[in-house]
C-alpha cells in the first residue's frame, strides 16, 4: 500500500516508538514568540536544561507588540512591557535566532517563517500556537504545541507524540471569480463542523488547491486548527519550490529528489475522505460565535443555538448581507499577505469607506509585507479609503486587554476566530475574506464583493 504525504514525513521523523503507540519524533524547527517564550526559555535555564541546537530555534515579538506606528517595548497591554523585555533577555541568553520589535524582519510568526525560509517541505516544525498548521503549506508537518512542550523539544530535539488519523480533503473544479482560500476553508468547516478533522492530519488536494498561489495555501492550512485537525498540509509543487528560493533560511541548493518525493502515492489511502466542488463555492462569511457558523455572503442566517443569536444580535431567517457594521479589519495570520493586501485595495481604490464606520484598520502580517506594499503605493489607497495603516502584529486579532475595538462594536474581520470577546469585550465579530471585509467597510453593511467587482 502506497504512503501519504504525513506517512513519508512521519516515518522520517520517527525516532522510537513507546508504550501506548505514541512515537518520539525529531522537531527540526521549533518558533516561539514573546507570550510564551520567556516562560519556556526562563524554566529551562532555572531547571540547568540548555537549548540543545539553538540554530533551529527562533522567537518573533508579534503577539503583545501593539501595531500602532512608532511602537517599542511599550504597550497598551497591562504588564505588556514585561514580555517583550523577558523574552529578548531569555532569547539571547540561550543564543537563540530573534525578531525584536524593531527588527526590519519582524512579524507574525506564521507569516515571517515562510518568508524566511525558516520553514521547509519535509521539516517538522512546532509553536506555541495553534494557528503553526499554517505552514503546512510548504509540505511541512507543523502544529501548535504548549510551553511545557517547547521545554522539552528545545533541550531535547523530540516530541512524543500520538500518530493522528489522515484526511484527504480534495477541493474539485475551479473557483469562481471573487471566491478565496478563506471561502473555501469557511465552507468546509460550515459543512462538516467545528469538529469535523479532530485527531486527523488533513491534506488539501485538487485542482482548486493546486491553483492557489502559496499565500492562498497558508490561508487554506491557516484554517485547519479551526477544524479541530492537528494540522493541515499540501503537496509541495513548483510554486512552492519558487516561492522559497532565494530565502534568507533557505538551502542554496534544494534537495530537488527529496521534496519532489514529498507526495502522496496514488494507491495510498486516508481514514477519511471529503469532496467539495470549489466552482459551486461563494464568498462566505460567519454569522455567529463559531467558525462553522458560517453562511454564503448571499445566504439567510440559519437557527442556531440561543444564546449565539442573543450575542451576535441576529435573528434566524434574517440575510446576512445588509446587516450593518460598526469597524472592519484586514490583519492576522490568516489574511495579511502582500497578495490579500492587494485584493482589498483593488476594490477601494478611489473610494472611501462609509461614514458609520467608526473605525477601519490594516495590519500588514509582517514588516517586509509593510514594505512591499508600501512600495506599490497600497497605503495610500488604504489611507485615502478611510482605513489605518499600521504595523504588524497580532495584537488586534485577538484581545489581550490592549488594542481593540469599541467595547460591543459589530466588526468584519480577515480573522480566523468569531469566538465570544475574541476581539474584545461584546465584540461580534464576522470572519470573511479580504475583499469581502473591503466591499463591506464601502458599504457600512456586509456586502457582497462581486457586486463591487462588477461595478
Amino acid at each position: 500500500m502506497g504512503r501519504t504525504l504525513f506517512d513519508k514525513i512521519w516515518d522520517a521523523h520517527r525516532v522510537a516508538e513507546t508504550t501506548g503507540g505514541a512515537a518520539l519524533i525529531a522537531i527540526d524547527r521549533i518558533f516561539l514568540h514573546e507570550r510564551t517564550g520567556a516562560a519556556a526559555l526562563k524554566s529551562m535555564a532555572a531547571a540547568g536544561r540548555p537549548v540543545q541546537d539553538p540554530a533551529r530555534v527562533f522567537a518573533v515579538m508579534d503577539h503583545i507588540v501593539d501595531t500602532r506606528l512608532g511602537r517599542g517595548d511599550q504597550t497598551l497591554m497591562p504588564g505588556g512591557q514585561a514580555f517583550i523585555t523577558e523574552t529578548r533577555e531569555a532569547a539571547l541568553a540561550a543564543g537563540i535566532t530573534l525578531f525584536d520589535v524593531t527588527d526590519r524582519d519582524q512579524g507574525i510568526v506564521h507569516v515571517i517563517s515562510p518568508e524566511q525560509g525558516i520553514v521547509l517541505p519535509g521539516v517538522t516544525l512546532v509553536a506555541p500556537d495553534s494557528h503553526t498548521c499554517t505552514q503546512g503549506a510548504f509540505g511541512a508537518l507543523a502544529w501548535g504545541i504548549g510551553s511545557s512542550e517547547a521545554e522539552h523539544a528545545m533541550a531535547t530535539g523530540v516530541l512524543r507524540l500520538a500518530r493522528p488519523g489522515t484526511m484527504r480533503v480534495t477541493f474539485t473544479g475551479a473557483l469562481p471569480s471573487g471566491v478565496t482560500a478563506k471561502d473555501m476553508a469557511l465552507a468546509l468547516i460550515a459543512r462538516h463542523g467545528a469538529g469535523g478533522g479532530a485527531g486527523h492530519v488533513v491534506e488539501f488536494a485538487g485542482e482548486a488547491v493546486r491553483c492557489l498561489d502559496m499565500e492562498g495555501r497558508m490561508t487554506l492550512c491557516n484554517m485547519a486548527t479551526e477544524f479541530a485537525a492537528m494540522t493541515g498540509i499540501i503537496v509541495p509543487d513548483a510554486a512552492t519550490f519558487a516561492y522559497l528560493a532565494g530565502r534568507p533560511y533557505a538551502p542554496a541548493s534544494f534537495d530537488a529528489p527529496y521534496w519532489s518525493s514529498l507526495v502522496s502515492d496514488p494507491d495510498a489511502r486516508f481514514d477519511r475522505e471529503i469532496e467539495i466542488d470549489a466552482s459551486g463555492l461563494a464568498p462566505m462569511v460567519s454569522w455567529g460565535t463559531s467558525p462553522e457558523q458560517a453562511i454564503a455572503i448571499d445566504a439567510r442566517i440559519p437557527q442556531g443555538p440561543p444564546r449565539v443569536h442573543e450575542y451576535i444580535g441576529l435573528n434566524a431567517g434574517q440575510p446576512i448581507a445588509g446587516t450593518p457594521i460598526d469597524a472592519a479589519f484586514i490583519g492576522s495570520c490568516t489574511n495579511s499577505r502582500l497578495s490579500d493586501l492587494r485584493r482589498a485595495a483593488a476594490l477601494l481604490k478611489g473610494k472611501h469607506i462609509a461614514p458609520s464606520i467608526k473605525k477601519a484598520l490594516v495590519v500588514p502580517g509582517s514588516m517586509a509585507v509593510k514594505r512591499a506594499a508600501e512600495a506599490e503605493g497600497l497605503d495610500q489607497v488604504f489611507t485615502a479609503a478611510g482605513f489605518e495603516w499600521r504595523n504588524s502584529g497580532c495584537s488586534l486579532c485577538f484581545y489581550a486587554g490592549g488594542e481593540g475595538f469599541e467595547p460591543g462594536s459589530r466588526t468584519i474581520s480577515s480573522t480566523n476566530r468569531n469566538f465570544e470577546g475574541r476581539q474584545g469585550p461584546g465584540i461580534r465579530t464576522h470572519i470573511a475574506s479580504p475583499e469581502v471585509v473591503a466591499a463591506s467597510a464601502l458599504a457600512g453593511v456586509i456586502a457582497d464583493p462581486r457586486k463591487v467587482l462588477a461595478s
